[in-house]
């Protein structure tokens, strides 16, 4: 992207896992607990790795998914307005 004359310019495809608005506390914590338990499973970890696809291991919790998706809209979200991107 450098050479393209977008100097520091960086995207990623992400993936997350939401639940409906008023979804009770323990089902969203059961939920993360199970997903993941199954991303940590050798074999999803060596599709991840055949995909090309790079986990976050860092934190996977609702609260760190929240302020990742709010973070990238915050990031995107100035140009997708100065180029008047519009949903078709």
């Amino acid at each position: 992207m450098d050479e393209a004359g977008l100097s520091g310019f960086t995207a990623s495809l992400w993936y997350g896992l939401w639940v409906p608005k008023g979804t009770p506390k323990e089902i969203e914590t059961k939920l993360n607990s199970v997903m993941v338990k199954v991303l940590a499973l050798p074999a999803v970890q060596e599709r991840f790795k055949q995909l090309g696809i790079q986990m976050n291991t860092k934190e996977q919790t609702p609260q760190a998914l929240h302020a990742f998706q709010k973070a990238e809209a915050e990031r995107w979200w100035p140009i997708i307005k100065a180029a008047d991107i519009k949903v078709q």
